[in-house]
């Protein structure tokens, strides 16, 4: 069904008839079940088609990696990229909603890792746009490396990204402000080090919602890391915790749909907003942690 509808869209294109430009007209072009299409699929790279999220946000992912398409009076912004080989894909749902990618001002990013930015590159380069990273996050970006500190640095080094211009670089509660919407930043090292949440304002029919794009919430490494030897990193993982647990967050989103039933609640099959939604992520992640530092215990 995805197929045929690029196929629609470039028929259209061909016939002269203008594609999606309104957000009636672009809802319609979305997909109201993205699970079902997706099905059991759930790879970084698996094809999805776009689907509206609320208001003037959009899901421009893959089956197993989200990237966030957001609308403002100023142009587009999006988070996050997938991996290289999903950019292709992520452009063209851009393009299915009857956007110009042109039209991205700003790439934002969760963290630092291939699957979610590996397509950086490519994405900067189609669409011209600027990046903007967390402070721990902007060195990877520059070199393509991972950092060292990493503790999944090992498995990061086999897929080295292509180096990219870091335009701006914001702290902890840095605002990026692109016309009528205003981003926030929120380190949240728990993932990597460079981990990062983002939050913004969302309207749609008079009612209006603070989205919360919420980092991964897991702490995981190479086999032979044990986080019990890197207090320094437990301790930035509880933290980033706490951080999450505190976002503003009446809608959620994760970087990985799986983590957070997105798609089923894309697709109205589950509630798309959940109170203490993001307390609750926390709080998973919280457990998952206790329970790798017991086992690392048990195993010494």
């Amino acid at each position: 069904m995805f197929g045929k509808s690029l196929v629609a869209l470039a028929s259209l294109a061909l016939l002269g008839v203008a594609p999606p430009s309104t957000t009636a007209q672009r809802m319609a072009a979305a997909s109201k079940d993205i699970a079902g299409a997706c099905g059991e699929r759930d790879g970084w790279s698996d094809p999805a088609p776009p689907a509206h999220i609320h208001g003037r946000t959009w899901y421009v992912g893959t089956c197993g990696i989200a990237a966030i398409l957001v609308e403002t009076s100023a142009g587009l912004v999006l988070i996050d990229t997938g991996p290289a080989d999903a950019a292709p894909h992520v452009l063209a749902n851009v393009r299915t909603l009857g956007f110009d990618p042109r039209q991205i001002k700003w790439v934002l990013m969760t963290h630092e890792h291939f699957d979610h930015v590996g397509g950086m590159a490519q994405v900067l380069k189609a669409t011209g746009a600027r990046l903007l990273t967390g402070a721990a996050a902007a060195e990877v970006m520059r070199t393509g490396q991972p950092a060292s500190d990493d503790p999944q640095a090992a498995w990061l080094a086999k897929e080295p990204m292509e180096p990219v211009t870091v335009s701006r670089v914001l702290g902890h509660r840095g605002k990026l402000r692109v016309g009528d919407t205003v981003f926030t930043l929120y380190a949240n090292p728990t993932h990597s080090p460079g981990s990062t949440s983002w939050t913004w304002r969302s309207c749609e029919k008079g009612k209006c919602q603070t989205i919360a794009y919420a980092d991964s919430n897991s702490a995981i490494s190479t086999d032979d890391y044990h986080f019990s030897d890197h207090p320094e990193r437990v301790e930035a993982a509880r933290e980033g915790l706490r951080v999450i647990e505190a976002l503003p967050c009446d809608l959620m989103l994760t970087p990985h749909p799986g983590q957070s039933a997105l798609l089923e609640r894309l697709s109205g099959t589950e509630p798309l907003t959940e109170p203490r939604a993001c307390v609750a992520y926390s709080a998973s992640g919280s457990m998952r942690l206790a329970n790798r530092l017991a086992e690392e215990a048990e195993s010494k």
